[in-house]
């Protein structure tokens, strides 16, 4: 912070990938309320992305839902996430339009030009002090609700400095970075004297000082904001649930879940199925290998291939909430992974495949450094963190030939990232079948829902 008298503090309250919290009317509607309570005079309301999708309300509304919780919070700042594009470029211009907030971004482009004609930094009052925002996305988002690729991402680094150098001949007193680059906080925090970098993009909680600069991080799901006092730096932490509830917000979104048609019972849990960051990402879990093993069923039912066939799901693509348990939805398999994407099946030969599975283990921009990136079905993989090799890998209780031919079935997501598993590209001979969560449905209802845990990834020297 600059070392001057100040008279009067402000506060920052930081919400971010709030996400499927859009399908839970007392926890998204627990999140306006807590905002609202704490919000005075002197409080800016920021968002850093992943805000407008994805989940099952933001899937079939195309963002619409999240139009009704920013008109109820009116933030005050917000920049862009990478599911914030998932419906396209052109949709998010239209709720940037629609919305209350003034959406800041550095480094995103349409055609050569700022998105939606945004400003990469401005400038909030707050009694006498002079507050300077600037927005950053990941640029390694794919442009998979961009088939045109129209949009394009600049260097966050330069643009931050080009953007912070604006800001200081505007004279602020505190300069805060609204980002959306999950791990990059730390370069950023490392190059520039910056105040505060409120983060998001990775779905775990960060309260750190690092270089005189204060990183917070909400995680996922809305169910914890920040609020950051300046000039001091000090955070505090509210969990949502312990928070008021705006129910004039819960019962717009109870009607909007009403309206949906989407409460049809599909299957029965008897065992209830976590769905938690531990489950996606900590290796194989129950909920993986539901996914997977429906991926598997679709692939071997559409192609009658005689390949050994093997069901991928990348861990960033299933989404947390609420256990499965009892009667389940088509809402409850939507909201797994909700995005309107073809399920994928490519031919690829088993020294592609193995290097397919050695990819399960590097992380990506949005994780941890331990997070494990895949689950399988038909496959069992063994792991060595401690050299960092894929140890031993089999299909069908066979190890991988690499000469040999085998089918891999995942979602249409990762012909477009060169972030998670980059050997998968277009230029594989690939057929497309139906939307991931149909085939999910469709598995439910001819197979039921009743996953194990049986030994397909080991992961020693963790």
């Amino acid at each position: 912070m600059r070392s001057r008298t100040v008279s009067f503090s402000v506060r920052l309250l930081h919400y971010s990938d709030i996400e499927n919290a859009h399908d839970d009317p007392e926890l998204v509607a627990g999140l306006a309320g807590t905002i609202g309570a704490l919000r005075d005079d002197r409080t800016l309301v920021c968002g850093t992305g992943d805000n407008v999708a994805p989940g099952v309300l933001p899937l079939v509304s195309e963002g619409e839902i999240a139009l009704d919780f920013f008109e109820t919070v009116s933030p005050t700042v917000e920049t862009f996430g990478n599911h914030d594009f998932d419906f396209g470029p052109d949709r998010t211009a239209e709720i940037v339009r629609r919305s209350p907030q003034r959406w800041l971004s550095a480094n995103v482009r349409l055609n050569g030009s700022p998105f939606a004609g945004v400003d990469p930094w401005h400038v909030e009052r707050v009694g006498d002090e002079r507050v300077g925002f600037f927005g950053l996305t990941d640029p390694t988002t794919p442009s998979i609700g961009d088939s045109d690729n129209r949009l394009a991402f600049t260097d966050p680094i330069a643009a931050a400095g080009d953007a912070i150098d604006a800001l200081r001949a505007h004279d602020v007193d505190h300069v805060v970075a609204l980002s959306h680059l999950g791990r990059r906080d730390d370069e950023l925090a490392a190059t520039f004297d910056i105040d505060v970098v409120l983060g998001g993009h990775v779905h775990s909680e960060r309260v750190e000082r690092l270089a005189g600069t204060v990183l917070t991080r909400p995680g996922s799901g809305g169910h914890t904001l920040f609020e950051i006092d300046l000039p001091t730096g000090d955070v505090t932490r509210h969990a949502v649930a312990d928070g008021s509830v705006d129910s004039a917000l819960a019962a717009t979104y109870r009607a909007r879940i009403a309206n949906a048609g989407l409460d049809t019972v599909v299957a029965r849990v008897d065992d209830p199925i976590s769905r938690t960051d531990a489950d996606a990402f900590r290796g194989e879990s129950r909920v993986g290998n539901f996914v997977a093993d429906a991926y598997r069923w679709a692939a071997e039912r559409a192609l009658g291939t005689d390949l050994p066939v093997v069901g991928l799901q990348n861990s960033g693509g299933i989404r947390t909430g609420p256990p499965l348990a009892g009667d389940v939805t088509a809402a409850d398999l939507i909201s797994l992974v909700p995005f309107d994407e073809p399920l994928i099946v490519a031919e690829l030969s088993g020294d592609t495949l193995r290097s397919v599975f050695a990819e399960a283990a590097d992380t990506p921009g949005f994780g941890e450094s331990d997070w494990w990136h895949a689950h399988v079905s038909g496959a069992r993989l063994t792991y060595d963190h401690d050299d960092g090799r894929l140890r031993a890998a089999s299909v069908g209780g066979e190890p991988v030939v690499d000469s040999a031919r085998y089918a891999l079935a995942f979602p249409e997501f990762l012909l477009y990232t060169t972030v998670e598993f980059p050997t998968l590209t277009a230029d594989l001979p690939i057929e497309r079948l139906d939307t991931q969560y149909e085939l999910l449905i469709e598995y439910a209802e001819a197979v039921g829902i009743d996953p194990s845990i049986e030994g397909r990834i080991v992961r020693n020297g963790v």
